[in-house]
C-alpha cells in the first residue's frame, strides 16, 4: 500500500511541474490509480503468492538430547505428494498456504499441522519435536523343535480342524488371490521399478516418433494367438 500512494504521489507531483489542467489532471489520477489497483489485484491472485518453501528440523523430543529423527516423512494432506527428511532430520519442500502438513515416522506419533493461510513470507522455518509412540506386538509362541526334522513330524502329526480347512481354502482361492492382487499397492521397490521402465521407454525414443505397433507383425501375431485362445470373449 505504502508503494501505491508512493507512485501516485509521483504523477501528481509530475503533472504539477508540467501545468496541467485541473481535467487532464484529474484524468491522470484516475488513470493511475486504476493501474496501481489492478497491479494489487493482480498480486493478490498471483499463484506464486501461495507458494511456500517449507523447511525445518524433525527431533526427538521425548529427551532433552533433542536427537534428530532420520527419513520421517513429510507428507501434503489430499495432494499425493511430499518429502522425507534426510539423516540428520532437515527436510525442505514446497507447499501452497492452507496445507496440511503430516509428519511421521516408525515408533513416533503423528503430527499434523496446517500452514497459516495469513503469512505474508514466502519462506517458513520450523523445528518439529515429535513424541515416541508404544506399539504392542502380539505374542509369539516359541516352540521347542530342534530341528528342521523334528519340526515337520510335529506338523504333519498337528490336529487340523474343518474350521481350519476351510478358512485355508478360502485364503487360497482363486477369486481372494486375484481380489488380494488387485487392491494391493505397489511397493517403493515396485513403484520405482515401474518408473524407471517408463523413463527408460521414454528415452528409447527420443528425437524421434516412437512407432505404432499397428504395423508390427510380432502384435499382430501375439493379436492372433490371443484371439485363438480367446481371451476376449466375455467370462
Amino acid at each position: 500500500m505504502g508503494m501505491f500512494l508512493t507512485g501516485v504521489l509521483n504523477v501528481y507531483l509530475s503533472a504539477m511541474k508540467m501545468s496541467y489542467s485541473p481535467f487532464r489532471l484529474s484524468l491522470v489520477l484516475l488513470f493511475s490509480l486504476c493501474c496501481s489497483v489492478a497491479s494489487l489485484h493482480a498480486q493478490k491472485n498471483d499463484p506464486n503468492n501461495q507458494l511456500v518453501q517449507f523447511s525445518g528440523l524433525i527431533l526427538d523430543g521425548t529427551t532433552s538430547d533433542l536427537l534428530p529423527v532420520p527419513f520421517a516423512t513429510i507428507a501434503i494432506k489430499d495432494k499425493g505428494r511430499g518429502t522425507y527428511a534426510d539423516f540428520n532430520g532437515f527436510f525442505s519442500i514446497v507447499v501452497e498456504k492452507g496445507d496440511v502438513i503430516s509428519v511421521t515416522s516408525i515408533g513416533y506419533r503423528t503430527v499434523e499441522f496446517q500452514i497459516p493461510d495469513s503469512l505474508e513470507d514466502n519462506r517458513l522455518p520450523i523445528v518439529q519435536l515429535m513424541s515416541r509412540d508404544t506399539f504392542n506386538l502380539p505374542e509369539t509362541v516359541v516352540f521347542p523343535w530342534p530341528s528342521k526334522e523334528h519340526f515337520k513330524i510335529e506338523f504333519l502329526a498337528m490336529d487340523v480342524t474343518s474350521d481350519m480347512q476351510r478358512r485355508a481354502l478360502e485364503n487360497l482361492a482363486q477369486e481372494n488371490l486375484e481380489r488380494g492382487r488387485q487392491d494391493l499397492a505397489y511397493d517403493g521397490k515396485e513403484s520405482a521399478s515401474y518408473y524407471l521402465r517408463q523413463q527408460s521407454n521414454a528415452f528409447y525414443h527420443i528425437g524421434q516418433q516412437p512407432p505404432m505397433n499397428i504395423f508390427n507383425p510380432l502384435s499382430w501375431a501375439k493379436f492372433f494367438e490371443a484371439w485363438k485362445r480367446g481371451d476376449y470373449k466375455k467370462k
